[in-house]
């Protein structure tokens, strides 16, 4: 499966967007996620500045969108259209949570072109609208208060997608190399010497001390600059001692 590709087959479609803030955000959004196929259904202000302000970084997405001016139109060429929707719809086939589904989504854009879409901002997907998808999707939200903003739904959708895809993962910047066994040693041998220097360790009773030391370094990855800092600590303790 081509998960790597997955994410540039997802298209974006909104539908009678009224806002162009919103258009804007949802293209940040948008690249944000890695996702850079955006399409509009008779946008009531396209072009428009407070679009371009809105997008930020994710301005290219817009000067790519496409334009047009019936839902059938924009999912042409796609093998399977989501739609989105918070209400409860008397239709054929009943939404899925996001999280749920977005494997299946991610299999089938790994293949062909899929379509994740919204509605309007005030009344979201019409019936008929939700008719032409052939699976229906719900982001889980406070039941009191379930409406999402129409860009903050597409982060989320694009979020979970991504997710699915395991297309990115956290930044893991400042990692230092691993401390060695060698070095290891060394803390252990010095942490031993100086707990019984301060008269913390009994020598004829150690008990279990030393191995709990070393369970405990096992489970957090040490780095080297860590094991030298604690080696320093340790030191610094010692002095008043060896002075004495």
């Amino acid at each position: 499966m081509d998960r790597s590709g997955a994410l540039s087959r997802l298209r974006i479609v909104l539908s009678h967007p009224s806002h162009p803030g919103n258009v804007g955000a949802v293209a940040r959004a948008m690249k944000n996620m890695g996702l850079a196929d955006l399409a509009l259904v008779a946008p009531r202000h396209f072009p428009d500045p407070d679009a371009v302000a809105m997008a930020a970084g994710g301005s290219d997405l817009l000067g790519k969108a496409r334009v047009s001016s019936t839902l059938e139109a924009a999912l042409a060429d796609c093998v399977l259209a989501v739609g989105f929707t918070a209400r409860k719809r008397e239709i054929s086939h009943p939404a899925q949570s996001l999280r749920e589904i977005a494997p299946e989504i991610v299999a089938a854009a790994a293949r062909s072109r899929v379509a994740l879409v919204f509605g309007n901002e005030t009344s979201g997907l019409s019936n008929e609208e939700l008719a032409r998808c052939q699976r229906l999707v719900s982001i889980p939200a406070n039941p009191a208060y379930a409406s999402l903003n129409l860009a903050a739904a597409v982060q989320i959708a694009c979020y979970e997608l991504a997710l699915a895809a395991d297309a990115f993962s956290a930044p893991r910047g400042g990692a230092g190399s691993a401390a060695t066994i060698e070095d290891l040693e060394g803390l252990f041998a010095h942490l031993e010497e100086s707990a019984i220097a301060s008269g913390f360790l009994d020598p004829k009773k150690p008990g279990r001390f030393m191995e709990r030391m070393r369970r405990l370094f096992a489970r957090t990855g040490v780095e080297r600059e860590e094991v030298k800092l604690l080696r320093g600590l340790l030191a610094a303790f010692d002095k008043p001692k060896r002075r004495k």
